[in-house]
């Protein structure tokens, strides 16, 4: 696929992506698929789809009060719990608006974690990375953004997404709708959006523009970014999935970095339909 090549020219040290079609199967890849890379808030869409599997294994419910009064395990993964970036005390009510909030996630997991009886690294290993040989997976840290892998390791989630095999499709499907569709919220870097669609631990892209996904994304694409230099999508109108790591912080080239990573998504979605016309 030409359009990885376009990842060889990006001002970072070290850059890996890879595109996986919807039956999951690896259509190709670019870089060292074999490197390590942190992936800063892509750790989310990890920690999402582990507590997804908790959920179908009846450890815990999208019901469940987890922090403030009126507060659910459901608001929380759609970052609709009231809680700030970082920090326990909430700034406002369950469902009031979107706010982005590492504090929601690690909330989620210690719920899991509690209700498992067993620590949420173990429990994300047994639930997701092992079954799906990500050998190269570890989570060292924060359960919202310490996690360290490989692209190689990611096509195996970027398949798992479109064709789960770790939990029922009718619950993937509920995981990548939009939650709460009328908050308004701010994602991080690219600015408020009103509405600001999101789903079950993974950004829905909804109508939001500019975006860090590509111009011909469809509405209803989702996955994330992090600020490692990292991002993982998946378009089920295009049938495909994309994921690029680099170890360049997006903060560093961040004007670039969203430049780069819109031409790379076109560029794939072009390339996929243009296959998909020629088969």
């Amino acid at each position: 696929m030409r359009a990885l090549e376009r990842v060889r020219s990006w001002p970072v040290p070290n850059a890996a992506a890879a595109v996986v079609g919807a039956d999951g199967t690896g259509i190709a890849s670019v870089g060292a698929g074999a490197t390590v890379f942190r992936l800063a808030s892509v750790t989310k869409v990890l920690t999402a789809w582990s507590t997804l599997v908790a959920i179908e294994e009846g450890i815990v419910h999208l019901d469940d009060a987890v922090g403030q009064p009126g507060c659910t395990l459901r608001h929380l993964l759609a970052h609709a719990g009231g809680y700030p970036f970082e920090g326990d005390d909430p700034v406002a009510a369950p469902q009031s608006r979107r706010i982005y909030s590492n504090t929601g996630i690690e909330l989620v997991a210690r719920h899991v974690e509690q209700a498992a009886g067993v620590a949420f690294a173990d429990y994300l290993a047994e639930s997701v990375t092992e079954p799906l040989v990500m050998a190269s997976t570890e989570l060292r840290g924060s359960p919202a953004h310490a996690v360290w892998s490989s692209v190689a390791d990611l096509c195996s989630l970027l398949a798992e997404l479109q064709s789960p095999r770790l939990i029922h499709r009718s619950t993937a499907s509920d995981a990548v709708r939009t939650h709460y569709p009328g908050l308004a919220g701010i994602v991080p870097a690219m600015g408020r959006f009103d509405p600001c669609p999101w789903g079950l631990g993974v950004e829905v892209r909804g109508d939001k523009s500019p975006h860090w996904t590509g111009t011909t994304n469809s509405p209803a694409t989702y996955g994330h970014f992090g600020a490692a230099g990292t991002m993982l999508w998946v378009d089920p109108a295009a049938g495909v999935g994309l994921v690029a790591l680099t170890d360049r912080s997006f903060d560093d080239w961040a004007v670039e970095a969203k430049r780069s990573w819109r031409e790379l998504s076109d560029a794939v979605v072009a390339d996929v339909g243009t296959a998909g016309a020629a088969g």
